[in-house]
């Protein structure tokens, strides 16, 4: 349900940008989805139908660029793509990492005429 709010946040950025450059109408909104962000695609898209209807928005398409999940040990610097369950550095088996990719959440570009 979090991605209600999310897509109102996302929606009213676009239209105010889109308001800033005089745009009469939003074609494209590019977004960056983590796979660990805990966004789905399937959501945004449903909520943003909902959301735009009647404004410069309607019936713009989403376009969504998904970052794989990537780690990197602490402890010996090896960096990897992290999967779930998998939470352990394959070179030297320790627990200690930390995210480098997979949790973003952003708005890319927004095309508009």
């Amino acid at each position: 349900m979090h991605e209600l709010g999310i897509t109102q946040n996302m929606l009213d950025l676009v239209l105010e940008e889109a308001r800033k450059v005089g745009a009469k109408r939003v074609g494209k909104i590019n977004l960056v989805l983590g796979e660990m962000s805990g966004i789905t695609g399937e959501s945004v898209e449903f909520y943003f139908q909902m959301l735009s209807k009647g404004t410069i928005a309607q019936g713009a398409t989403l376009s969504f660029e998904i970052i794989p999940t990537q780690a990197r040990c602490r402890n010996c610097g090896e960096s990897f793509a992290r999967k779930e369950p998998d939470w352990l550095c394959p070179r030297c088996g320790s627990t200690d990492l930390e995210s480098i990719s997979g949790n973003e959440l952003s708005i890319q570009s927004i095309e508009v005429d």
